[in-house]
């Protein structure tokens, strides 16, 4: 028999499920996820990092678990904990090579089953992504003691994680084929088809730890930086920040996802946010305002840049502009200097999980290291 578990909003808000993957205790921040499909991308994403993620599908852990899917170096399960409504107790798929509660359980990942997502989700959108836990086993114990945990933990508001699921030491991943550039890219939460996409394109990426100096990137001789996704405040990020106005003064061409974006947005003197409840899917749809289009993306954040859409303001490196807005609530999704040599977005053109609108972000970025050179 499955035992009883606990999943503790931080407004006090209780819903009561099952146990699913390890028993125990959890803390993290309440948020939800509106995929149908990609959870192992989800769960092995680094920006999720002291998250506990609600999945708004119902039925999640049909396809299993397999070791090709992981967006983290060694499998590596990010998130704090799993919230589910219905799943499944067996993988049916032929790449799958076990179950997720298996893997779940293997990780120690506390998370929680048979409870109405729905109603949970509702919840968020209204009063927003706030502290969470789920509780299970030895773990359990009345409401008041529960509720303490959950509030005396630290806020994402103000948290400083990038340095948490950055890699410890320089790696390099070889291009497929004849080498075309070589980028330096930087890892505050980084997913590995990222590095892929790079090497089907004929460039090599030195992947750098969150704390490398300009220095450490020059001495590379790239052709361009590249900032990766990741989790926590881009307001305690400084270090990076610094980094990146080095490199756009140095003129080597720079691209940007997600905490990326927010990177470049600081270093070009624009202040980020905390949403509300933060965009979080695969469905998000996003206006290029220059050529007009709408692209669907996959995205992840709970901070944002200040700004309007098609926006112009100046910087330390001349004009610079808002390029991309999401299409439901005008959250800047893009940011630029005018002349092209540095450019960003907040979502992911890696698709993994997600669509393949954006995936051309990498040739253009491409395209911005030929012209350079």
């Amino acid at each position: 028999m499955t035992g009883k578990a606990h999943l503790v909003l931080e407004d006090g808000r209780v819903y009561t499920g099952t146990e699913f993957g390890a028993v125990g205790e959890t803390l993290g921040e309440a948020v939800f996820s509106t995929g149908m499909s990609g959870y192992q991308e989800t769960l092995t994403d680094p920006s999720y990092h002291r998250q506990i993620v609600v999945a708004t599908a119902p039925q999640i852990g049909n396809t299993g678990w397999n070791h090709e899917d992981a967006e983290s170096r060694g499998d590596k399960i990010w998130v704090a904990g799993y919230v589910v409504r219905d799943p499944s107790p067996r993988a049916s798929n032929w790449r799958a090579t076990g179950t997720l509660e298996n893997e779940l359980t293997r990780q120690g990942i506390v998370g929680i089953a048979g409870i109405d997502t729905r109603a949970v989700v509702r919840h968020l959108r209204t009063r927003g992504s706030m502290k969470a836990g789920v509780f299970s086993g030895p773990a359990l114990a009345d409401t008041e003691e529960l509720l303490s945990r959950v509030r005396n933990q630290p806020s994402m508001l103000g948290a400083d994680l990038a340095g948490q699921v950055s890699t410890d030491a320089v790696y390099t991943v070889e291009p497929e084929g004849a080498q075309r550039f070589t980028v330096a890219a930087i890892d505050l939460g980084i997913k590995t088809n990222t590095p892929r996409n790079f090497a089907k394109r004929g460039i090599a990426t030195h992947v750098l730890p969150a704390g490398a100096t300009f220095e450490q990137i020059a001495d590379l001789r790239p052709d361009g930086v590249f900032l990766s996704n990741g989790p926590g405040d881009p307001a305690t990020a400084d270090h990076i920040v610094e980094v990146t106005r080095a490199v756009l003064g140095a003129g080597i061409p720079l691209f940007g996802i997600c905490f990326g974006n927010q990177i470049l947005g600081r270093a070009l003197g624009r202040s980020t946010y905390k949403m509300v409840f933060g965009h979080r899917g695969i469905n998000v749809p996003v206006i290029d305002h220059q050529t007009g289009t709408v692209a669907i993306t996959a995205q992840n954040h709970g901070f944002a840049l200040e700004g309007e859409a098609g926006e112009r303001f100046d910087t330390d490196f001349g004009p610079a502009m808002v390029s991309h807005t999401c299409a439901n609530d005008g959250v800047v999704e893009g940011i630029k200097l005018v002349d092209g040599r540095a450019f960003s977005v907040q979502y992911h053109p890696e698709a993994a999980a997600g669509p393949h609108d954006a995936n051309y972000l990498f040739d253009q970025f491409i395209d911005l290291m030929a012209g350079e050179k």
